[in-house]
């Protein structure tokens, strides 16, 4: 038997197990099983060398089809790679505990073969150990393998570190993520930023999301099985409070939650008790009807701890939203205080583990008052709002448009490409 066999015999047997043996000793050994067995795949995966018939072009492996942030962000490396004139395919691997992974811009390019010489691999470092154990020591022999990480916090994790062992170089879409990774890995870590579009959906405007026309509105967004700490919607319910009084009816909050269960709407509504204009949509939906919400209200608000990037607060931007956000982490690359409300913080230490994020690391604590400041502003101040619209637009077409961005990756690949055509 294989030791790939051993390791899908032993998830196989992972609830037989439980029943005898503490979840943190099955925990340890499944990590000292995968860290064997990524060790001997790196040794053996280092005595093939990458010159020889080097195919160019480049497979791209992730959840392209995933109705979330990562599945957004691997569609936006296909945009790019497609417009760069590279070619590619897409290995498509369904990540665990997605909800829905339906979305078929890509299908076209999807299939099981690994034709080129590159990988391209979008899948995070606590998720991509155990995709090599599921994977055939082929698929990375031979070939130049990159990783594409994000990350939000300043200390990068030192147990996805043996992840490196299979790579030959690290790509990042925001330099703050990128120091972080190059602080602790001992590979190269490229800085390559999205190229960001919004495209809308077609009539969906506030009707079509049941929001009304006069109002003023606020939005923000989160995912209720993501970590909520750290997206901090709650910073948003305070400013809006802190901002306008309960019987103003020319303003509005809208909150757009995915995967929210009773128990947390409850929640939230009992914090917003008292306030009628507040606005909640719960539904699934498609990237452009996404961008269309966002595009339809007056400010988008993201009081966040930290970002890997912050793609949805660049989307905004290019689609004529104005922003509040924290003026911290990989977002800043990409706005300032000429064409966003940039909140002032202070930093916080956790004081307990929050999903990937561990106790005694520290984010942002943004300053509500502030925020409530800019959103008063925003509502009052049309000379301000339109000058903050108008930069945004600006200022993330020059610093994330096609050009820019594309040519990062271009350049990189063909490096490569040409550095291993011998």
């Amino acid at each position: 038997m294989s030791k790939i066999s051993v390791f899908q015999v032993a998830k196989r047997l992972k609830p037989v197990l439980k029943a005898f043996i503490p979840d943190s000793k099955l925990r340890a050994a499944k990590e000292r099983m995968i860290d064997k067995k990524l060790c001997s795949m790196a040794q053996q995966r280092k005595k093939t060398s990458h010159a020889g018939d080097f195919l160019k072009g480049v497979n791209l492996i992730g959840d392209v089809k995933a109705e979330i942030g990562l599945g957004q962000s691997c569609r936006l490396l296909a945009d790019m790679l497609k417009a760069s004139g590279i070619d590619f395919k897409i290995y498509d691997y369904r990540l665990p505990k997605v909800p829905r992974s339906s979305d078929p811009a890509w299908d076209a390019y999807i299939g099981k073969e690994l034709p080129y010489s590159v990988n391209l691999i979008h899948i995070n470092p606590f998720e991509l150990k155990s995709f090599f154990m599921e994977t055939e020591l082929e698929m990375w022999q031979g070939r130049y393998n990159i990783g594409f990480w994000l990350w939000e916090l300043e200390e990068f994790p030192d147990e996805w570190l043996m992840c490196t062992k299979m790579l030959d170089e690290i790509w990042t879409p925001s330099e703050f993520a990128g120091s972080s990774i190059r602080r602790k890995a001992d590979l190269p870590v490229k800085t390559i930023p999205y190229w960001v579009t919004a495209p809308c959906g077609e009539n969906c405007g506030r009707a079509y999301f049941g929001l009304p026309q006069e109002k003023f509105l606020f939005l923000a967004m989160y995912d209720c099985n993501s970590t909520i700490e750290r997206k901090n919607p709650i910073g948003t319910i305070e400013a809006y409070k802190k901002a306008f009084p309960e019987e103003d009816p020319k303003v509005g909050l809208v909150l757009k939650m995915n995967n929210a269960r009773e128990a947390e709407i409850a929640l939230i509504k009992e914090r917003l008790k008292g306030y009628n204009n507040v606005y909640f949509i719960t539904d699934i939906l498609e990237k452009t009807e996404v961008n269309s919400l966002i595009k339809c209200v007056d400010v988008f608000s993201s009081l966040h701890r930290a970002e890997g990037f912050g793609l949805v607060l660049a989307e905004a931007m290019i689609g004529g939203t104005p922003v509040i956000a924290t003026n911290w982490s990989s977002n800043t690359e990409f706005m300032d205080g000429t064409c966003a409300c940039m909140v002032d913080y202070g930093f916080v230490q956790l004081e307990k583990d929050s999903n990937l994020y561990k106790k005694g690391s520290r984010w942002a604590d943004p300053d509500i008052s502030e925020a409530a400041e800019y959103m008063k502003r925003l509502y009052s101040d049309r000379v301000f709002y339109e000058g903050i619209q108008r930069n945004a637009k600006e200022h993330v077409e020059q610093v994330l448009g096609k050009t820019p961005a594309i040519g990062r990756m271009e350049r990189r690949l063909h490096e490569i490409i040409e550095e291993r055509q011998y």
